[in-house]
């Protein structure tokens, strides 16, 4: 007996070990080529730049954090550096608080800025980032500015990446944001990326050309997308969610808030963005909710801005989009800002055109060319559970009428676009929310060096999942409820994301399990997932023989 409980206390104690990895601070100049792996936990302290020349490589899985007790501490790409940032829908890379869970707050750590070589129109060609002074404690001035003359320019690439609790307060109007692109160019690859609980805009795009598709802004204080100094990138596909309680009380908040730069002049390159099935929650989910007074419109494009708005869906918002001041009504009227194919819902006022002239947004707006529809209330759109804070789903249900009237006929569209969606909004039937984004981060214990979504497959999809024995030595079960049948597939998944056992089975709804061959493998830490019809799951495995 006492050789069992000795045993038992070994595996015990080696489980532990492995599951909380080690933590290793990362301060000051990053130079050469810089590799993350996610058996290790990274924590940000103060403003870590990586260099020009510099090549940040970071594994899928791979959790960073930014230091609370150093104010305002943020991982800044250079102008002529590179973050590959690569990971996957069962192993994203995560950005987030150093706090514990419950204890994060927005404005824990600065956030994520890349800093590239395309144009902006600041005077001179170089612009300083907003939030604070970026430039380099070494002396090098260059490290908080961007801009310059190549659009084509490749700053690296994010896939599957989360960004929570960001966005530090420098001073009023003056903060860093979730994810701060600036002068960012087209080189640059940006896909699936969540930004959660921001402090100021969850993405702001200072000028540059970098494209980007399948974003998410959950639950921020200030502007979801916003755009400025002539940014002219194509993005598509992208939902916001807010917090009825949160809004910036110094700005307002929008959905979109589009300018040319500051003053609204004509300095070129135009703020010329194009946006295309994108899903902006307000907060506004009934008419009788209470809201933020906060709240001002879910898109705002203003002083002399040339952005494009497509096959769009704004629900929720005091004001549904307003165009604002002389020289946007110009460009309205030019064809050179355009909203179409979108729907206004729920919103107390659908379209305002104030604060400049006698133009009058509602015959634009309503030019039977540009297909655009409003309804008085949001359930005449119907979405699935749009406005669920632990797991949304954005989908519209059946007889839904953003089901259809996309459309990318307009020359606006004619490249860098999907064109096959008859849907508005950022979802058809797909939810490509799953598996990898996560709308109770703070639930997170953030101890593990590989982070894989067991605990968010299971709070969205409601899926039990177990194995047992764990630890195991020869063979484990995995068992698991299914709402429907379908078939399953198991896949068995090493520390460095290689799926190394796979089977498949035919199950039918209720409780099932299937069996895990461990006696092959070796000892550590891996993965199970499962995936299958309205399924996917994930959860650790330690193998110990």
């Amino acid at each position: 007996m006492k050789q069992i409980l000795s045993t038992l206390a070994l595996l015990i104690a080696v489980y532990v070990a492995q599951a909380a990895a080690p933590v290793k601070t990362i301060s000051g100049n990053l130079t050469g080529t810089i590799n993350w792996s996610n058996d290790t936990i990274y924590l940000l302290s103060g403003k870590v730049y990586v260099k020009a020349g510099a090549t940040l490589n970071i594994a899928a899985g791979t959790i960073i954090k930014g230091d609370k007790s150093v104010a305002g501490s943020t991982l800044v790409i250079t102008r002529g550096a590179q973050i590959y940032a690569i990971g996957t829908a069962s192993q994203p890379i995560v950005f987030t608080s150093s706090e514990t869970p419950g204890n994060r707050a927005t404005a824990d750590w600065g956030g994520l800025v890349i800093e590239g070589n395309a144009r902006v129109n600041v005077p001179g060609g170089i612009g300083t980032v907003e939030g604070g002074n970026l430039a380099n404690p070494d002396g090098t001035t260059s490290d908080g500015q961007y801009g310059g003359l190549n659009d084509l320019d490749n700053s690296g690439e994010l896939r599957y990446v989360r960004i929570e609790y960001a966005g530090f307060p420098f001073a009023p109007n003056n903060e860093l944001n979730g994810l701060t692109l600036a002068g960012v160019g087209s080189g640059t690859k940006l896909s699936y990326i969540q930004v959660s609980y921001g402090f100021d805009d969850a993405f702001e795009f200072f000028g540059g050309t970098v494209n980007a598709d399948h974003l998410i802004s959950f639950r921020g204080n200030d502007d979801d997308f916003d755009t400025d100094f002539g940014f002219s990138g194509k993005v598509q596909f992208g939902v916001a969610l807010r917090d009825t309680a949160v809004a910036d009380a110094v700005s307002g908040a929008n959905g979109f808030e589009s300018d040319n730069d500051a003053n609204g002049s004509a300095l070129g390159p135009k703020t010329s963005a194009t946006f295309s099935n994108m899903t902006i929650l307000g907060p506004q989910q009934t008419a009788t909710t209470t809201i933020n007074t906060a709240f001002k419109r879910g898109a705002h494009i203003r002083r002399n801005s040339e952005q494009s708005i497509f096959n769009s869906i704004f629900m929720g918002w005091p004001v549904g989009v307003k165009i604002d001041g002389d020289s946007c009504h110009r460009n309205a009227d030019s064809n050179w800002l355009k909203v179409m194919n979108c729907v206004i819902a729920g919103s107390a006022m659908n379209l305002d055109s104030s604060a400049g002239g006698t133009w009058n947004i509602t015959p634009w707006y309503e030019t039977a060319a540009y297909s655009n529809t409003t309804y008085a209330a949001n359930s005449a759109v119907m979405l699935t559970s749009p406005w669920s804070y632990t797991a949304p789903d954005f989908r519209p249900a059946a007889g839904s009428p953003v089901l259809t009237g996309a459309s990318f006929t307009d020359p606006k569209l004619a490249s860098g676009f999907d064109n096959t969606p008859t849907y508005r909004g950022a979802f058809g039937t797909t939810n490509w929310t799953a598996g990898w984004a996560n709308f109770n981060p703070d639930a997170e214990p953030y101890t593990d060096g590989y982070y894989a979504t067991g605990v968010n497959d299971l709070n969205t999809l409601k899926i039990d999942l177990s194995i047992v024995p764990n630890p195991s030595q020869a063979q484990s079960s995995v068992f698991f409820t299914l709402k429907e049948n379908t078939s399953i597939t198991l896949e068995v998944i090493d520390i460095n994301g290689k799926v190394i056992a796979t089977s498949k089975e035919n199950l039918n709804k209720g409780y099932n399990s299937m069996k895990v061959n461990t006696q092959n493998l070796s000892n550590g830490l891996y993965f199970v997932k499962l995936s299958g019809t309205n399924v996917t799951a994930t959860e650790k495995l330690t193998v110990i023989h």
